[in-house]
C-alpha cells in the first residue's frame, strides 16, 4: 500500500502498519495483538510501542491513509470529469475501490462507530481531521456548481453524510466487486443530480431554511454568524 521512499524510521513505520493491515484482514482486529504485529514485522515489541502506541493507533493511521488517497483519486478523477454527475460518481466510487479489500476490517471497527468517546468512532473528535478530508472531496465535487448559498454550503455535508449511509451498505454487500453497492452509488448520484434542477425554486427556501437550522444545531455546520453592531 505504501510504496514512496522514505527514511529509515518512516519505513519501519509503513512496514508495521502495512503488517498489522494484513493481520487485522486475516485474523481480525480483536485477535491480532501488538505482539503479533511486531513478530510479523521483525522487530522487537518496544520497537512496535515506539511507532505505535496501540492498535488503535494503527488503526488511526489507516484511517488517515483512506481519507487522504481518496481526496488523490478523487481529484485525479475530477479532472477527467465532465459534469457535475461526473464528479459525484467518482467521489462515491473511488472511495469503494480503496476499501473494497477491507469488508471484513471494516466491520470489525463498526463496533466503535456508535461510541464517540472512542478514538476509532468515525463520528468523535478524534476522527474529526478525517471526517473534514472526507467532506472536503465532497465539496471539490460540486465545485463552482451554480446553487443557492445555504444549499452550497450544505451540500458537502449532505453528501457525505449520504457517503456514510452507502458505505454501511457496502460493509453488508457480498455480490461480486460490491456490484449492488455500485448500482445504489449510481441511483443515488442521479437521484442527487436530479433533485438540484429544483433546490432553486423560490417555494422550497423555508424547507432549505429548516435543513439548514437542523444542520447547525447538530453542529454538521458552523453557527451562523452574529451581524456586528
Amino acid at each position: 500500500m505504501f510504496k514512496a521512499s522514505a527514511p529509515r524510521s518512516e519505513e519501519t513505520r509503513r512496514q508495521i502498519l502495512d503488517t498489522a493491515l494484513r493481520l487485522f484482514r486475516d485474523r481480525g482486529f480483536e485477535q491480532t495483538t501488538m505482539r503479533d504485529v511486531a513478530g510479523e514485522a521483525g522487530i522487537s515489541l518496544g520497537a512496535a510501542y515506539y511507532y505505535f502506541v496501540s492498535k488503535e493507533a494503527i488503526v488511526g493511521d489507516y484511517y488517515d491513509y483512506v481519507q487522504e488517497e481518496h481526496l488523490t483519486r478523487a481529484r485525479a478523477g475530477f479532472a477527467r470529469a465532465r459534469d457535475l454527475r461526473d464528479r459525484l460518481r467518482v467521489a462515491f466510487h473511488t472511495k469503494i475501490d480503496i476499501l473494497e479489500k477491507d469488508q471484513i476490517l471494516l466491520r470489525a471497527l463498526f463496533r466503535y462507530g456508535g461510541d464517540p468517546r472512542h478514538t476509532l468512532s468515525w463520528f468523535g473528535p478524534a476522527t474529526r481531521r478525517q471526517r473534514e478530508l472526507s467532506i472536503a472531496v465532497f465539496d471539490e465535487a460540486i465545485g463552482d456548481e451554480r446553487l443557492p448559498a445555504d444549499v452550497r454550503e450544505a451540500a458537502p455535508v449532505l453528501l457525505w453524510t449520504l457517503h456514510m449511509g452507502i458505505l454501511l451498505y457496502f460493509l453488508y454487500d457480498a455480490t461480486p466487486g460490491q456490484q449492488r453497492t455500485r448500482r445504489l452509488i449510481d441511483g443515488a448520484v442521479g437521484f442527487v443530480h436530479d433533485v438540484k434542477r429544483f433546490v432553486s425554486v423560490p417555494l422550497l427556501r423555508p424547507v432549505r431554511r429548516r435543513m439548514i437550522a437542523i444542520l447547525r444545531d447538530a453542529e454538521l455546520l458552523p453557527a451562523s454568524p452574529r451581524p456586528s453592531g
